[in-house]
């Protein structure tokens, strides 16, 4: 059967459930509303916080969804927080273990109570990192593919973790570790990863804590994935083919299923297009202020959803950015910066009035892809990777946390669109390097680099590109066999 005309009568039902922090909710939504327009009924679970984030920042009908794409919600089981900040990540990490299964399992059981309004669920789409859902979904007898919403590479850095555990590895015997030279150890034997230190894998493997919430949940996960049906992840096949066939003889019918926001493109009226990924309220002025500058003539600079600075990194990298005397649009989230306000001197304002401009949070889609952007200084999270490179912009890449190291080892030396800078780099520094990249040899050879890869993910996505065969294959020979 093509996967494009499912009949109404066996409409399949998916129910997808994102880990509950920004870049994976957006990823886990973009791939709802792609398996939406294969005609799936989708029901999407956000926890309680992250709804009403939604509700606050889009506006209380803002997850109204249609009949076939609703909404439901459970509780994350943490104490009240700041609801303009993101949760605490290793709290969060021990919840997910502990308190989501219950009401997670509820949901499904209530789903599949046959009623005239109730569809039975057919599937489970599941972030990769939440291992409790194999659980519910044995316990039903329904099958469950996995979503990771980070790179090949990364993932495959990640399957190493019960190895490196089991060698010795990792954790680490101490925190002199982390500055004696031995995260540059090398490690020779992963999968089709070439030169490959312990600092370019996933941050965990630093920790010095064999109960760190964040290293058990990644082991758990990585004991659980090859029960799966199915892995889906956000990559394209040309951009990481070794890696992906590594992946392939380890697990069960893996697909590279992206950039997402290219195969959405190609769906005609999405009925959805209005319901946005944002749990912070965008600001779209900037959009104003970008119009009258010249093309690639603006640096733009985010450090994402999660990541959190020293006030005294935050200076260096103003000063940096205002040295360079470039213009730049900087976004600082009201909890960029860990026990302080995220308030810049008087005196950078005033050097860089009028050509920097600093917003809370902004559609970075629309700005990414606006022709005065020449440049991203990001802290190389996998979304903010990929909307870059299908905006053909280059990168200057500032890891600090989680997958982003492995992300900004392969986009600065195996894809060349990126220069990597140290997230304590001083003003000097980051002077010097915003300047490559806005008018340097470096810069300019990324440029042409990131324009190649560009034109590579719109041919992935093409209606008969590996992404969109990816996609239709897992449609078919995953979600809707009867095997």
């Amino acid at each position: 059967m093509d996967s494009k005309t499912v009949e109404a009568t066996d409409k399949p039902h998916a129910v997808c459930i994102p880990y509950p922090v920004q870049s994976h909710i957006k990823a886990m939504l973009k791939f709802a509303k792609l398996l939406h327009c294969k005609g799936f009924h989708i029901t999407f679970i956000n926890t309680e916080f992250n709804h009403q984030r939604f509700l606050k920042s889009r506006g209380p009908k803002s997850l109204d969804g249609l009949p076939d794409f609703q909404f439901k919600t459970i509780p994350d089981g943490l104490p009240p927080s700041d609801t303009n900040a993101t949760q605490d990540v290793d709290a969060l990490s021990e919840s997910i273990m502990e308190n989501l299964l219950a009401p997670f399992s509820d949901i499904l059981v209530k789903l599949n109570t046959a009623t005239s309004n109730n569809l039975p669920v057919t599937c489970i789409i599941a972030d990769g990192f939440l291992p409790f859902t194999h659980i519910a979904a044995r316990e039903l007898g329904i099958p469950i593919v996995l979503l990771f919403t980070v790179s090949a590479c990364s993932l495959m850095g990640f399957m190493q973790f019960p190895r490196l555990r089991d060698k010795g590895l990792t954790p680490l015997k101490d925190e002199s570790y982390l500055t004696n030279g031995y995260l540059d150890t090398v490690l020779d034997w992963i999968p089709r990863m070439r030169d490959i230190r312990l600092r370019d894998l996933p941050s965990s493997v630093r920790t010095t804590d064999p109960n760190d919430p964040v290293f058990k949940v990644t082991i758990e996960v990585v004991e659980r994935a090859p029960a799966a049906a199915g892995i889906v992840v956000h990559s394209f096949d040309a951009l990481e083919q070794e890696v992906l066939n590594a992946l392939s003889s380890m697990l069960p019918h893996v697909y590279a299923i992206g950039p997402q926001q290219l195969l959405l493109n190609h769906s005609p009226n999405d009925p959805l297009k209005s319901t946005g990924y944002s749990l912070w309220k965008e600001e779209t002025e900037c959009l104003n202020w970008l119009i009258s500058k010249a093309p690639n003539s603006v640096i733009y600079v985010n450090f994402g959803s999660i990541t959190v600075m020293t006030p005294q990194q935050l200076v260096e990298f103003g000063w940096g950015l205002a040295n360079s005397k470039f213009m730049f649009l900087w976004i600082i989230r009201p909890d960029l910066v860990v026990g302080d306000s995220s308030i810049l001197p008087p005196e950078l304002l005033e050097e860089t009035k009028g050509r920097g401009l600093i917003a809370s949070w902004c559609p970075q889609e629309e700005v990414l892809n606006h022709s005065s952007i020449g440049g991203f200084l990001t802290h190389c999270g996998w979304n903010s990777t990929m909307e870059s490179l299908c905006a053909g912009v280059p990168m200057l890449c500032c890891p600090f946390y989680v997958d982003q190291q492995t992300n900004c080892k392969y986009a600065c030396n195996e894809w060349g669109i990126g220069m990597e800078i140290d997230n304590g780099a001083k003003r000097g520094e980051v002077e010097k390097i915003v300047r490559e990249l806005m008018e340097g040899n470096n810069g300019k050879k990324m440029k042409k680099k990131v324009m190649e890869w560009k034109k590579l993910a719109e041919e992935a996505t093409g209606p008969h590109g590996s992404s969109s065969i990816n996609l239709d294959k897992l449609v078919n020979e995953v979600l809707l066999s009867k095997g």
